[in-house]
This record gives C-alpha cells, sequence and structure tokens, in this order.
C-alpha cells in the first residue's frame, strides 16, 4: 500500500533526474531510456515485486532520483547522524523518567508531584517544531550560547574540538526530543509505581519492617517494570521515526528530515527504503517488548 501511495503522487522522478541543459531531441531520448531503466513503464504491481527482488536477491535498494545515485549511499550518512541523536535522547530520557516518575509516586499528592503532572501535561501538548523554535530563540538568538541549525564542520579538527562541536549542536535537537518523550513515559511510571503501591505484598513487605528504599526499588519497581519496559522500549524505537520534524527544524542530516526531501522531491525509492525501516523498527520494537517482558518478570514463558 505504501509502495502504491508513493507511486501515485503527482510529479515525475525522472525529469527530476535529467539535466534540463541537453537539446530536446537529446532530452527525450535520455528521458525514455531513464524511464525504462527505472521500470517505469510497467504496472505498479510489476514495479513492486521487481523492488521485492532486487531487495531479497541482489540487496539493491534501487537508485535516488534526488541525489541521482543509489539508495544506500542517501541513506548511510543520515543513518548515523539519527542514531548518534537518538543515543542521547535515550539516555537522558531513561535517566530521567524512571526516577522522577518513581519520586512522583513516593511523593503522591505533593507540590512536587503536581508541578510535574501539569508541566508533562504542557508539554505533552506541545508540538515539537514549536519547542525546537522556542529553544532556537532562547538559547540560540538571545542568549547566543548555542548554534541554531546544521552539522558540526570537523574537517581538520582533533578529536576534542569534534567532540565539543557535537555536543553544542546536538544540545537542542537532544534537548527537544527528550522533553517531548518524557511526558507521557513519566506518567506511566507514576502510574504503574502507584499500582503497585496497593498490592498485598508491598504491605507484607513494610509489615517486616524493610526499609523504604528497600520496598521502593526491590519489590515495587520490579513488579511494576512490565508496563514500565512496554512504553520505555516502545520510546525507544519511536523516536526514529518522530524526530522528522525535529531534524527539519534544526537542520540536522538525519533519516526524518531526508524522509521529508524524498517526500516533496517524490523520490519514490528513497521514501519506499524509508518506510522499510520504519516498518522494521516498529516490528522490532514489538519483538525487543517482549523479550523484556521475560526479562523482567520471569513467570512469563514463551511456550
Amino acid at each position: 500500500m505504501l509502495f502504491a501511495i508513493s507511486k501515485a503522487m503527482p510529479g515525475d522522478p525522472v525529469r527530476a533526474m535529467l539535466p534540463t541543459t541537453l537539446k530536446p531531441e537529446q532530452y527525450e531520448i535520455a528521458y525514455d531510456a531513464m524511464y525504462r531503466r527505472l521500470g517505469q513503464d510497467q504496472n505498479v504491481v510489476v514495479q513492486y515485486f521487481r523492488w521485492i527482488y532486487n531487495l531479497v536477491i541482489l540487496g539493491d535498494l534501487g537508485y535516488s532520483s534526488m541525489g541521482n545515485r543509489p539508495v544506500v549511499d542517501m541513506v548511510s550518512v543520515p543513518l548515523v547522524n539519527t542514531i548518534i541523536l537518538n543515543i542521547f535522547v535515550n539516555i537522558f530520557y531513561i535517566g530521567i523518567a524512571l526516577p522522577v516518575g518513581i519520586r512522583m509516586a513516593v511523593k503522591r499528592g505533593s507540590v512536587f508531584d503536581n508541578a510535574i503532572q501539569v508541566g508533562s501535561l504542557i508539554t505533552w501538548s506541545v508540538p515539537s517544531f514549536f519547542l525546537g523554535l522556542v529553544l532556537i530563540f532562547v538559547f540560540g538568538v538571545q542568549l547566543g550560547w548555542l548554534p541554531m541549525s546544521g552539522m558540526p564542520n570537523t574537517y581538520m579538527r582533533s578529536f576534542g574540538e569534534s567532540t565539543i562541536l557535537w555536543i553544542r549542536h546536538l544540545t537542542l535537537p537532544v534537548a527537544t526530543l527528550t522533553i517531548i518523550s518524557l511526558a507521557s513515559a513519566i506518567r506511566y511510571v507514576r502510574s504503574a509505581m502507584i499500582d503497585a503501591f496497593t498490592q498485598d505484598y508491598i504491605r507484607t513487605a513494610r509489615s517486616k519492617g524493610l526499609s523504604e528504599k528497600v520496598v521502593i526499588y526491590s519489590h515495587s519497581l520490579r513488579n511494576a517494570m512490565i508496563p514500565i519496559s512496554t512504553i520505555i522500549v516502545m520510546t525507544l524505537f519511536t523516536l526514529f521515526s518522530g524526530a522528522a520534524l525535529t531534524e527539519t527544524v534544526f537542520a540536522y542530516n538525519g533519516i526524518g528530515k531526508l524522509l521529508l526531501a524524498a517526500v516533496r522531491q517524490r523520490d519514490t525509492m528513497l521514501i519506499t527504503t524509508m518506510n522499510l525501516f520504519f516498518a522494521t523498527i516498529s516490528i522490532s520494537a514489538v519483538l525487543v517488548a517482549d523479550i523484556v517482558y521475560g526479562l523482567v518478570d520471569p513467570r512469563i514463558k514463551l511456550r
């Protein structure tokens, strides 16, 4: 369906690949040759199975009309950049969501709990591109502390200088994605922990005189990890597909920004490859979540 929809988009990818400096006769000859080379003379069903054959048998993802080169060359650098971005987002996301959610559950009804709940509702309602623009305005335009967009230029620089440049350029997009993803995760952790606190085994643990730290982390958290692990694992994977607007706002050369550019240029092969990648990410997220269930709770067995 996605393949057919991308093929039905208006525009002609063949014309985008040909230079406009050719004479009319040469242009028509080149157009016909490229049209047949890309398989545009076949119906969408034939084109789809031809793409499947090239992918599975030949390992060929096709040719990008936007970049006029193989799709593999187009996605290699943006994919690495997106992975780097998401590694830092995931570190801050997990490192903040778990302790804050647990403290909210422990301090239920307190000023801290209410303030974080209100703040999470606000950030949950704010679009990522708007939050990114606000951060750019504050830290890039007004304060001038951080670069507003673009990629770090590490050419002819030492490892230390390159690291500092990467950190400066990653700070704002990482902060944007982390804040947006934290909103739901913190509330899930809080809800799961509150539910665990009401169980009989928690009252039993407290009646035995166990310290509150042991009750929270050894009993409540371990039993609350199934719903928590679900939202964490799914968020870790969906960040890859959810970063498109953020990467575009910050002019970050990632796969999300590349996908939007491919849609604008009607680059069918690149769009199809990105859809394949995001579908694989979604399936992997479900698989990893099921595996994590068994690791978190040994009572869950695969039969």
